[in-house]
């Protein structure tokens, strides 16, 4: 990847870490792209509204693409979106397998709002141990480790430079935005899927 590009998907990434805003929390909106007009983006979110944000004039794109279970190997560094099980363990909801390139982006164990009580950890696999219809992840982030469970059917998939060309009406997208204090939203990347792919964070 080059520079240029691995400047442009960290940029993307920031919102999926949740550090793009250091004053407050992003918030998160997840769904289909019904419209862009300029640089005014309207979602068609997964709660079933809409929400219109205002993106910089130099807004960006990283698209996600589709990769398989196979894909997650020891010393991969991920960002795994989980639920809590009874033993203490995590059941995985996606995975996301950062290019070398970002390495250590978002690097922790933090709550999330894929679902409710759902956790992020964004680690280093020290092991991967695979079975028939699953993988079952070690993780490793300062401070801490997890055992994930990531069952054959949970979306994996990879991060890469995109275009505003990628930006078409019905895309499914995802994207953190910040809230202006008239309730506005702004944002300087958006994520958006790729051959068939939606972003699963």
């Amino acid at each position: 990847m080059k520079p240029i590009e691995m400047l442009a998907c960290a940029a993307a990434l920031a919102a999926f870490a949740g550090t793009a805003m250091a004053q407050s929390a992003p918030t998160r909106l997840r769904g289909t792209i019904a419209a862009l007009d300029g640089d005014t983006l309207t979602v068609a979110t997964r709660e079933g509204g809409s929400a219109k944000v205002e993106l910089t004039k130099d807004w960006g794109v990283a698209v996600v693409s589709p990769l398989s279970l196979a894909d997650i190997k020891q010393n991969s560094f991920v960002g795994v979106a989980s639920m809590k099980r009874p033993d203490g363990t995590r059941e995985a909801l996606e995975v996301l397998v950062f290019p070398d390139a970002m390495r250590g982006t978002g690097e922790g164990d933090y709550p999330w709002d894929l679902k409710p009580e759902s956790m992020m950890t964004n680690a280093t696999v020290s092991k991967a141990e695979a079975s028939a219809d699953a993988q079952t992840l070690s993780v490793r982030y300062k401070g801490g480790a997890q055992t994930i469970h990531v069952a054959k059917s949970v979306p994996v998939v990879t991060f890469a430079p995109g275009t505003r060309a990628n930006a078409t009406v019905g895309a499914k997208v995802f994207l953190g935005a910040a809230k202006a204090a008239d309730g506005t939203l702004h944002a300087g990347r958006i994520v958006v899927g790729k051959e068939g792919a939606a972003p699963p964070m």
